[in-house]
């Protein structure tokens, strides 16, 4: 018997690979938008802050984050073909999708950009899709998954990459692991009690099923 019922996927840095196209991409913003660019210098700092403190530091208003962000999915989705998922997610979700666990995706991105790096096979894995999520709005978006789905938050996993992930698993009284090869450095969860932290795609594979990941 599986160890959770659902598992609550973020999908940039957890899923997918697309720190290094954020980087490129934030870089050619700066002049449109006027924030501050990110040298290579600056990515292990930036990687220690949570969104807000990232935020602030490169100096974007909060009233344009919502422009920023849309221009981003906008420019994603014309460069999907530089994002690709890591090693190993693709037997994960469908090892745990074959032992009977519900699938879910909650995300900043758009539904239509998730999919098309997932591929038909997979994305038709995946149950609930909340896309097109608010930054801070994802505690929301888990509750609303936990009530389409009729599981209790006691037996939802959430697994994401950044400390607003943590905190909105946290709000719902759900549990949460840390992935640590996304956009925010481990040590920066390991200051938290009660999270797991993945070091491993089979870490998260041993955690829902309580065992290894079978690779074909």
């Amino acid at each position: 018997m599986a160890n959770f019922k659902l598992v609550i996927f973020d999908f940039d840095g957890t899923l997918a690979d697309s720190f290094p196209f954020f980087l490129r991409t934030f870089n050619r913003l700066v002049s449109h938008y006027q924030f501050k660019r990110i040298e290579p210098e600056d990515v292990d700092r930036l990687r220690g802050l949570d969104v807000r403190q990232m935020i602030n530091y490169v100096g974007i208003p909060a009233w344009r984050l919502p422009f920023v962000a849309r221009k981003f999915i906008r420019l994603m989705g014309d460069s999907l073909d530089q994002i690709q998922l890591f090693d190993q997610i693709r037997p994960l979700l469908k090892q745990l999708s074959a032992q009977g666990v519900q699938l879910a995706i909650v995300s900043s991105n758009s539904e239509e950009n998730i999919r098309r790096v997932l591929g038909p096979e997979i994305a038709s894995l995946i149950r609930y899709y909340r896309c097109g999520t608010a930054i801070f709005g994802k505690s929301r978006q888990f509750r609303k998954v936990a009530t389409q789905s009729r599981i209790s938050p006691r037996d939802i996993l959430c697994v994401g990459d950044e400390v607003r992930d943590m905190e909105a698993a946290e709000a719902e009284k759900m549990a949460f692991g840390a992935v640590t090869w996304g956009y925010t450095r481990s040590d920066v969860f390991s200051a938290y009690a009660n999270i797991r932290l993945f070091h491993t795609v089979d870490d998260i594979c041993r955690a829902v099923l309580g065992k290894h990941l079978t690779i074909d």
